[in-house]
């Protein structure tokens, strides 16, 4: 334990050495002063930007809680309802003097009330300013009455490496404000599943609950990330932690900041990693890159002449070997940016500029919750179009129409239809657009309904 301890001092006096040159070297102590370096002056210049969210979001709840049994409702009906009041805690940081606050969306995801402790036991109301499940990012505005507070700055998240020092700064479990110490363990983490935009640095600093929303800092006191997941099998920390990296939080910062919304770029491809068989078909040395399983026609990636079948290596020189880093990349630029990127055009390596766009929306999305009497009673539907599919994550090529929210107690909830299903076909007929499945629905007494979830075709078949 102790040796290992040492190991970290011996790696953070390295670290604090470094100087003002874009890639420095780094270098043992050579003396005992310098092992004794402390993190102690980071964290006092840190730690009154990062904040406690607390939370209160009103729920439905069953009067009786033997109706949470499906027998029980089954038997006797659906339940009276009372409304119970949740309370959470998570954490944030002081992005702007202002008291404009970045934090994670599930920290604040339906509440009513939403509270912002900084530090110094000073509370204040927060409103939300933009909230964004897609990348689990939010941001929140307290109104401090002209008094300035301390800021974190913003490290360039791709200039972080693996073995560096970092610092995640938070409020595990409600103890208080507290500070853990660790390495970046990984960097570019696609498949944890915490936000529609995987691409997380993986650290074994300690992060439990409560530290969503928090600070991980570069040892010069600079934010490299918003601590957002954990992996665990007992709820808590177990080394491996995970923030979205800073340099996308900007890029939602600026949206916030800018109105409007998140407004993120878009290049209009859809594909697959490279695998060995695949590498080895293609004659590329390395299995790496995305294979492009479809582009999306007048797209940025179709207008600068990439099709189906070629691979994208990189971003401005930044590896994309998935979907999920490859839409992480385009994410952190913004609509009108011009792009490098390394592909393989057919059989031939090449590099090419690509203008990024915002996906359109078209067809228009003419989102309606369905009424009447039909299976589909009470499911919030849209069109689907690219700018649709981006934010729900659903395929480029995806047809039909998308469902977006199922009310319980209605028919829709009850044949099991869930958010991200798109109706196909009603009655033998392809669906196009949500007047088309409406008036197939209303004109109907039985219903065949195909539905695609995810890939697979799951058929239903209703007497009226």
């Amino acid at each position: 334990m102790h040796l290992r301890l040492l190991s970290s001092i011996v790696l953070l006096s390295a670290l604090l050495a470094r100087t003002a040159l874009a890639d420095p070297p780094r270098a043992v102590p050579a003396s005992m002063p310098q092992v004794q370096l402390t993190f102690a002056p980071v964290v006092k210049r840190i730690a009154p930007a990062v904040v406690n969210v607390y939370t209160r979001t009103v729920v439905q709840a069953p009067n009786n809680p033997f109706f949470n049994d499906p027998f029980f409702s089954r038997m006797f009906g659906a339940p009276g309802m009372r409304q119970r009041v949740q309370q959470s805690l998570g954490s944030g940081v002081i992005v702007r003097a202002d008291g404009v606050i970045l934090t994670n969306n599930h920290v604040v995801q339906g509440a009513t009330d939403i509270v912002v402790a900084l530090s110094d036991k000073r509370e204040f109301k927060a409103k939300v300013l933009l909230a964004d499940p897609r990348t689990d990012l939010a941001v929140l505005k307290i109104d401090t009455r002209g008094v300035k507070l301390d800021t974190v700055a913003f490290a360039d998240s791709d200039r972080v490496q693996v073995g560096d020092l970092v610092l995640a700064i938070g409020d595990p479990f409600g103890v208080g404000q507290t500070v853990t110490m660790g390495i970046v363990s990984a960097l570019a983490r696609t498949q944890v599943s915490a936000s529609d935009y995987q691409f997380f640095i993986q650290t074994d600093a300690a992060i439990n609950p409560g530290n969503s929303g928090g600070a991980l800092v570069t040892t010069d006191g600079k934010l490299a990330g918003i601590n957002t997941a954990i992996f665990s099998r007992s709820g808590g920390s177990i080394g491996i932690g995970f923030a979205i990296p800073s340099n996308l939080a900007r890029r939602v910062l600026d949206s916030a900041l800018g109105g409007g919304g998140v407004k993120l770029a878009w290049i209009g491809v859809d594909g697959q990693p490279v695998t060995a068989a695949i590498a080895q078909s293609l004659g590329i040395s390395v299995p790496n890159g995305v294979l492009l399983k479809s582009v999306y026609p007048g797209s940025p990636a179709a207008r600068a002449g990439l099709k189906t079948g070629d691979v994208i290596f990189s971003v401005d020189g930044q590896p994309t070997n998935d979907m999920q880093a490859l839409n992480y990349r385009i994410a952190t630029h913004k609509p009108g940016d011009v792009v490098k990127l390394h592909v393989h055009l057919g059989r031939k390596p090449d590099d090419i500029k690509v203008a990024l766009a915002l996906p359109p929306e078209t067809p228009a999305r003419d989102q309606r919750t369905i009424g009447g009497r039909n299976p589909l009673t009470g499911a919030k539907v849209l069109n689907l179009s690219p700018a649709v599919a981006t934010e729900l994550q659903m395929p480029l090529t995806a047809r039909g129409v998308a469902i977006v929210a199922v009310s319980a107690g209605t028919p829709s909830g009850g044949y099991g239809f869930q958010p991200g299903d798109i109706v196909t076909a009603v009655n033998g007929q392809r669906i196009g657009s949500v007047a088309q499945l409406i008036q197939l629905l209303n004109a109907a007494n039985a219903w065949d309904l195909v539905v695609d979830r995810g890939g697979q075709r799951l058929s239903l078949s209703v007497q009226g």
